[in-house]
């Protein structure tokens, strides 16, 4: 403390004695000076302030959480020794125009301008929650107040002081909070310098009137911090009340305090007293509605030296054991219980602290609870928190005639004013009530994927075109039963993935895929809808897809596949080859070319060949391969875009049947499989789109990985995915089948595991997401498809980051249109039947926010 302060203090205490205060509560405020990133200056002293990175707490398994918390402890007991520090938990709501911004940045294909305003709308109706965590640190006290207190008193109606801040002093500061940041970064809240623009505005906000954007400055002064800080606040007997600039009222806002806390706190659950800010919810007045509450706090500590502790609990344990010899002297041998358990606590806790890193502090939590609406409002948010936190056995009070002081003292820059509502405990006390804890999953920017539905509201990005850009693998997997929304939430991340300006490949080997293309067609994207049948043929002719001299063979060998046993013992692959190489030198090769120049050669082992393929042109499976194209037939190219290429009724052999004992149907399936896996890779390894991103989503993917061809294709894409720039998004109904996968499990970057009810498959599903093969966690798979009243909730999964943070989610669209577009359901694709286009998006932009109309009963858009 600053010889000024010290002196003012000493002058107030006087005044403070007379009227039964603390000097703390009648302190004058801190009068702002600037403001920089990672610092707070005022006239009195300097704080370094950090942005702490959140935990994803909500499933992790207990003895990583116990790990966790013990590091959280270590870290107060190390790294804040000496140090007065203050914690904020605060909350802004999720601005659809700033996201508005970003999607033109993310955006690049497309209808850019009505994705990104269906985006926002559809963020604004959400009017989602963010949790924003800080922690002030002071690092520096202040002599210059009293060279400046003339200044000070002229200009103390702006709530800034001239102090004369110069470049020498702030780069000091800056030093300082540069090597405190180096050390917080290694602690479990990885902690950041806080940018002058986020404390900025967590200064601003607390006038609950409009203000300016913060300026993007390196230095926040003079008339820019006066404009931030200009506020009246009106205090109450147990609330304030904040004026905006023409007097009215802006805000009721409480200050509650914490006064007892249970003996014992059982972490993990409930009683996390910091985490569960987020789950309080209360009955609104007016509407009745369960609204939620997002209760701030403020916890200003001080962490002790770990001499000073152990002399405090020396001391504690003296007299306790004083007492002890005194009362047994007294009463005739006998003893009170409470001072032999004091002892007996002390000694323990002298050992403890002395062995391990733990120390004590001595901490002061306060949650603020405020309303925009109405002062009845308030109360009642201000009821259901005191509700909440006693049914933790947690006290919680509305501070009755203190509420001008905790207010005060709750402002960034202030100090400790109300000194008999604090408590002195262990480190692991403060660390239990892990703040950092929640939800957190996804990426750390990119295209918003859903909303995070764990004790932390938020979105959750995921960009499955990012993993080769962070040099990382590629594979994404939608894991789970039928029904629950897994192959929507492909097609979604599909969609984005076009948007970006990506190569999208999805091959559809159910039918119900027909959606995406609609979808890309709302969103103006350049998209194709190729099915193979006797309606195309020709359409994925390997001639077409693949350079000449490629495809000769994979012509050769596709045919070889079709053709029966026999002849292939009779030496019809010589015949083959020699009339594909004829072929390739024609000026538009094609397979139908090379079988009708088999049909009408000499040889009759070639003619029967070429009769035999002339036949199977005819069929559903063969006329793609074999057929001779049709005039306005939708070709396949190897062209950027969103394709959709669907196989129906593709019937594949097991895997290790040999061509002997396979169906002709299997044979000519598995030579259809062969030419769309030979355009993938091919398309995938094409130079002039090396630098594109491109994905490759495949539906139903354990019906290629059933097959050898299919499983070496998936196991090829996975592993290359990275050099190739190809990301892989696959879905399945099996998780197990892709344990055997050693290619794809290892290159799997994000898993979204939906449903699933099978014990084996749960077993298999947590493997998956690196969970325990528990009874827990097989109840969290089956439950997460099913919303408290038991009905399907579609899109709700759990996810598994490249972090290996788990978390549950709920995919979204900004849109109902969209969502509809996509759906799976037959009864929603029986409607659409026919409907060659949906509305564009410039139509639909306004009714953006009717994602919330439910679709029809049983659709994956309701």
């Amino acid at each position: 403390m600053s010889s000024t302060t010290k002196a003012a203090k000493k002058s107030v205490s006087r005044v403070g004695r007379l009227l039964g205060v603390g000097a703390e509560r009648l302190m004058r405020e801190p009068q702002l000076v600037a403001i920089a990133d990672g610092l707070v200056v005022t006239d009195v002293g300097a704080e370094a302030w950090f942005t702490l990175s959140a935990s994803n707490t909500d499933l992790m398994p207990e003895d990583r959480q116990d790990f966790e918390q013990d590091a959280a402890a270590l870290a107060l007991a190390k790294v804040l020794p000496g140090y007065d520090c203050h914690l904020k938990i605060i909350w802004s709501r999720l601005d659809g125009e700033v996201y508005r911004e970003e999607a033109r940045r993310i955006f690049s294909a497309g209808d850019v301008e009505a994705v990104a305003e269906m985006w926002a709308n559809r963020l604004d109706s959400l009017d989602l929650p963010q949790r924003h965590l800080l922690l002030g640190v002071r690092i520096a006290e202040r002599d210059s107040a009293a060279r400046a207190s003339a200044k000070n008193t002229a200009s103390g109606a702006l709530g800034i002081g001239h102090t004369g801040l110069d470049t020498t002093e702030l780069a000091h500061l800056d030093a300082l909070t540069r090597q405190l940041e180096r050390r917080l970064e290694a602690t479990p809240w990885r902690a950041r310098i806080a940018p002058a623009e986020l404390l900025a505005w967590a200064v601003s906000r607390e006038s609950f009137r409009p203000q300016p954007a913060p300026p993007h400055l390196p230095v926040v002064t003079g008339a820019s911090l006066v404009r931030l800080t200009q506020s009246k606040m009106i205090p109450h007997s147990d609330h304030v009340r904040l004026l905006d600039a023409r007097g009215a009222t802006a805000a009721w806002v409480s200050i509650l305090a914490m006064p007892a806390f249970p003996e014992e706190i059982v972490t993990p659950g409930e009683q996390e007293w910091l985490r569960c800010l987020s789950e309080i919810t209360y009955s609104h007045p007016e509407s009745g509605e369960d609204a939620l509450v997002c209760p701030e706090a403020s916890v200003r500590f001080s962490v002790w030296r770990k001499a000073q502790a152990i002399k405090s609990v020396d001391k504690q344990r003296t007299s306790a054991k004083e007492q002890r010899k005194s009362a047994a002297e007294g009463s005739a041998g006998e003893t009170f219980a409470e001072t032999e358990e004091t002892e007996a606590v002390m000694d323990d806790l002298r050992r403890q602290m002395s062995r391990d890193g733990m120390t004590l502090l001595e901490d002061h939590p306060r949650l603020v609870v405020s309303s925009t609406e109405s002062l009845e409002d308030l109360r009642a948010r201000c009821d259901a928190v005191i509700a909440h936190y006693a049914g933790l056995s947690i006290d919680v009070v509305v501070a009755t005639e203190e509420q001008r002081e905790l207010w005060l003292e709750s402002q960034i820059g202030d100090m400790l004013r109300v000194l008999d509502l604090g408590h002195i405990r262990t480190t692991d006390a403060l660390a239990a009530s892990m703040w950092w804890g929640g939800s957190e999953a996804g990426d750390d920017e990119g295209p918003i994927a859903g909303l995070l539905t764990g004790t932390t509201p938020g979105v959750c990005r995921i960009d499955i075109t990012a993993g080769s850009a962070r040099g990382d693998a590629t594979t994404t997997a939608y894991v789970g039963r039928s029904g629950r929304g897994k192959t929507t939430s492909m097609m979604l991340a599909t969609l984005v993935a076009a948007l970006k300006g990506a190569f999208a490949l999805m091959l559809g080997f159910k039918g119900d895929e027909a959606g995406i293309v609609r979808a890309g067609k709302y969103l103006g994207l350049d998209s194709h809808h190729v099915t193979c049948g006797v309606e195309t043929p020709g359409v994925a002719d390997v001639f077409r897809l693949l350079p000449k001299n490629d495809a000769v063979l994979q012509v050769v060998s596709q045919l070889l596949i079709i053709l029966p046993e026999r002849m292939r013992d009779a030496g019809i692959e010589t015949h083959l080859l020699r009339a594909a190489n004829a072929i390739a030198g024609h000026e538009d090769p094609a397979t139908w070319r090379v079988i009708d120049l088999l049909k009408n050669g000499p040889d009759p082992l070639s003619a029967e060949a070429g009769q035999a393929l002339a036949e199977l042109s005819r069929t559903q499976l063969g006329a793609p391969l074999l057929g001779q194209p049709r005039e306005g037939a939708s070709p396949l190219r190897p062209e950027p875009g969103l394709w959709l290429v669907q196989v129906p009724g593709l019937t594949m052999p097991q895997a290790g049947t040999t061509p002997r004992d396979m169906t002709m149907t299997e044979r000519v399936s598995l030579a259809l499989m062969r030419g769309l896996i030979a355009y993938a890779l091919s398309t995938s390894a094409r130079p002039d789109l090396r630098n594109l991103p491109k994905v490759v989503a495949i539906p139903e993917v354990h019906v290629l990985t059933g097959t050898d061809d299919g499983r070496r294709f998936v196991d090829y894409i996975a592993r290359t995915g990275r050099a190739l720039d190809t990301s892989l998004a696959i879905d399945t109904q099996d998780p197990k089948s892709l344990l055997g996968l050693d290619g794809v499990l290892e290159a799997i970057t994000t898993v979204c595991a939906f449903e699933q009810s099978t014990r084996v498959q749960q077993d298999a599903m947590a493997e998956l997401l690196r969970l325990p093969v528990s009874e827990a966690t097989r109840a969290l798979i089956h439950g997460v498809g099913k919303d408290a009243r038991g009905s399907i909730r579609h899109g709700h999964c759990i996810i598994r980051d490249r972090r290996d943070r788990v978390a549950t989610m709920q995919w979204d669209a900004p849109s109902y249109e969209l969502l509809r577009a996509l759906s799976t359901n037959p009864k929603d694709q029986a409607e659409d039947f026919g409907t060659a286009e949906v509305s564009e998006p410039a139509d639909a932009g306004a009714d953006a926010n009717s994602v919330h109309n439910e679709g029809e009963e049983g659709s994956e858009a309701a």
